[in-house]
């Protein structure tokens, strides 16, 4: 949820405005429910989502950071509406068609619930929905003595979204999507030659797995024309919870260009 940038947003807002928006079915934000082709939570529907919220906001163009599944969303939102994004920063991902089209044993293990969240309705969700709580500390890692990060207000956001009605659903098709019809999309994106135009700053957990399975700055590479910048960072997956500083210190320079 929105809560995951508590230790980022309020020092970026010292110096410009920041929209930090939950995602389509994460957090408070509306769930779909399941669609045909999963297309409700395609990538291309969710980063419509945000283009509309800034458009509203009075926003016409603007800058974008965004981590994991949020980054998904981000590098589809720089593809559909390239014109209206100036930067963009994205956080421990490589785009999703690479992970697919360069899968081995070891992503398969490591990323093990790419495959099993995208299992057809509502297979992954009635498990999920028997504790919450136990699949959201299995899902992240954690064991007790190793979730010092998360703040208690923070965890205790997640797991009150993950408890709303239609959220457990909405994040499976998330990942139904991801390896269905964001794919198609994704695809047709190459054909047709698209890639990130603006500056792109790549960040990534140097204990995560991005960095052991890719060279993150070549991959993002093939998919830009504009410059493309970052390096790893002191910490897990969760970057702006884990070493905020160093998020912060990668982030102001770049946004202010």
């Amino acid at each position: 949820t929105l809560a995951m940038w508590h230790r980022v947003a309020p020092v970026l807002a010292k110096r410009f405005t920041v929209v930090a928006p939950d995602l389509r079915g994460y957090g408070l934000s509306g769930k779909p429910g399941v669609s045909a082709e999963h297309a409700a939570h395609s990538k291309r529907a969710m980063a419509a989502d945000m283009a509309g919220l800034m458009e509203q906001l009075g926003h016409e163009r603007f800058q974008v950071v965004a981590h994991d599944r949020g980054a998904r969303v981000a590098h589809r939102l720089a593809l559909d509406h390239a014109a209206r994004v100036e930067r963009l920063c994205l956080m421990d991902v490589v785009p999703t068609l690479h992970h697919f089209e360069h899968a081995d044993m070891a992503f398969a293990m490591g990323y093990y619930h790419w495959f099993w969240l995208a299992q057809p309705h509502p297979q992954p969700e009635r498990l999920i929905e028997q504790d919450v709580e136990l699949w959201f500390d299995i899902h992240t890692n954690r064991e007790p003595k190793d979730r010092g990060f998360f703040h208690p207000e923070a965890r205790a956001d997640y797991l009150a979204a993950l408890r709303l009605p239609g959220t457990v659903t909405s994040i499976c098709e998330d990942y139904r999507a991801a390896a269905t019809l964001d794919l198609v999309h994704d695809r047709e994106s190459r054909a047709a030659g698209q890639r990130i135009a603006c500056p792109l700053l790549a960040l990534w957990g140097a204990k995560g797995k991005i960095g052991q399975w890719y060279d993150a700055l070549a991959v993002w590479r093939d998919y830009a024309t504009g410059p493309v910048s970052g390096h790893a960072v002191n910490s897990g997956h969760y970057l702006a919870e884990e070493a905020p500083e160093e998020v912060l210190a990668a982030l102001e320079p770049f946004l202010r260009g």
